[in-house]
């Protein structure tokens, strides 16, 4: 099932779209900025932290195409490590999201982003130091405990690794040690950085899944299916373990069948012995995503469904069409997965829990436990 893409660019690697960098004016000689620049070989401007605004014309959300073009190199001010900003309606993962920046060169209909952020430019903070010496910190104080961190919260987590190398960085950082792991999520293809690393099983390579139908009409300056898969099965042959996450489910014509092909290629492609999880998530979003993302994408008609706003004050899917396509997409996976894989859903409720997979995380210890547990098989 090969759908016609709107661009016939090879976006495997989307840090390609880039044309400008700018540098905070007080991170000049940063080292660690230095090699970005370096290895980007774009134009570089100077610009005092007072004049973030100016960096792309125009106003929000109109300027926001234009603005993927940009990369601001800047000093995170606050603290990089956070919960995953759940909400206590629906079952969370206990996950925490290292924020190394905010926003992508991808360019995805849906995103969450472009509702949460008020700047059209990508940024990524450069002060690596305070980063590495805040997670030492953390991981010194909670010893006996487990965690799972990620960095695919508010930016994707390889789509600018070709010219940041943080993979590098982190991933033989958390190779160290017994009591964490790092799960890097991405839709793009460059993992060509993560080869020949020592990860020592302590960081998950992560791919965002969708049907072939969403992917080539609603994630622009994405990897396409196959590429992403390609990408899953280097990196299963270097000893990663791998995770996939479907979602958001989108409603559209055929989408029985859209899924089951992915997760046909998904198993065609990658040793599922090597998958740890897959999640489930409906597609939802906040109410003034709907304006921003219809504003930008006037082809899209994703948003023209039935919705009903949730206990998050996200709209949702009524729950029939929710069950009715989860429940197609789980028996399909439990025919197929490794049985040491969880399977879970992000951000639902015990009762579409029940309904759909026979039980409530509380059963299993929770969800952070399910998941601590497919880690540490």
């Amino acid at each position: 099932m090969k759908l016609k893409r709107h661009s016939n660019i090879d976006w495997k690697d989307p840090s390609r779209y880039l044309q400008k960098i700018f540098l905070e004016a007080s991170s000049r000689g940063n080292q660690y900025a230095e090699e970005i620049i370096a290895r980007a070989g774009l134009p570089v401007t100077i610009v005092d932290d007072k004049d973030f605004d100016n960096i792309v014309a125009g106003n929000y959300p109109a300027n926001l195409s234009t603005g993927k073009k940009s990369l601001l190199l800047c000093s995170n001010k606050g603290e990089f490590l956070k919960g995953c900003p759940a909400t206590r309606e629906y079952r969370c993962c206990d996950y925490q999201v290292i924020n190394v920046g905010m926003g992508c060169p991808m360019n995805c209909v849906y995103c969450i982003l472009q509702a949460y952020l008020n700047n059209p430019y990508i940024s990524f903070f450069v002060n690596i130091d305070d980063l590495f010496n805040e997670l030492q910190k953390k991981i010194d104080a909670e010893a006996s405990a487990f965690s799972r961190i990620g960095t695919g919260e508010f930016s994707d987590s390889m789509a600018l690794d070709r010219i940041t190398e943080l993979s590098r960085k982190l991933v033989p950082f958390f190779g160290q040690w017994g009591n964490v792991i790092l799960e890097l999520k991405t839709k793009c293809a460059a993992v060509d950085n993560l080869k020949d690393l020592k990860h020592n099983d302590k960081t998950i390579v992560s791919w965002s899944l969708n049907s072939p139908e969403i992917m080539a009409h609603e994630e622009f300056r994405a990897a396409t299916l196959e590429q992403r898969l390609e990408a899953a099965a280097k990196c299963a042959s270097w000893g990663y373990p791998l995770s996939f996450h479907f979602d958001p489910i989108i409603a559209h014509d055929n989408w029985q069948e859209g899924y089951e092909y992915t997760i046909d290629a998904l198993f065609s492609a990658v040793p599922k012995s090597a998958i740890r999880w897959i999640s489930l998530g409906g597609f939802r979003y906040l109410p003034k995503l709907k304006d921003i993302a219809t504003g930008r994408f006037p082809h899209s008609t994703i948003f023209y469904h039935e919705f009903i706003e949730g206990l998050d004050k996200k709209q949702r899917y009524f729950r029939p069409l929710r069950t009715s396509i989860y429940k197609t997409i789980y028996q399909k996976l439990s025919a197929v997965v490794d049985p040491k894989t969880c399977i879970y859903f992000c951000m639902e409720s015990d009762e579409i829990w029940q309904e759909v997979m026979g039980f409530v995380p509380a059963q299993k210890g929770g969800l952070g436990a399910m998941l601590d547990a497919s880690v540490q098989r």
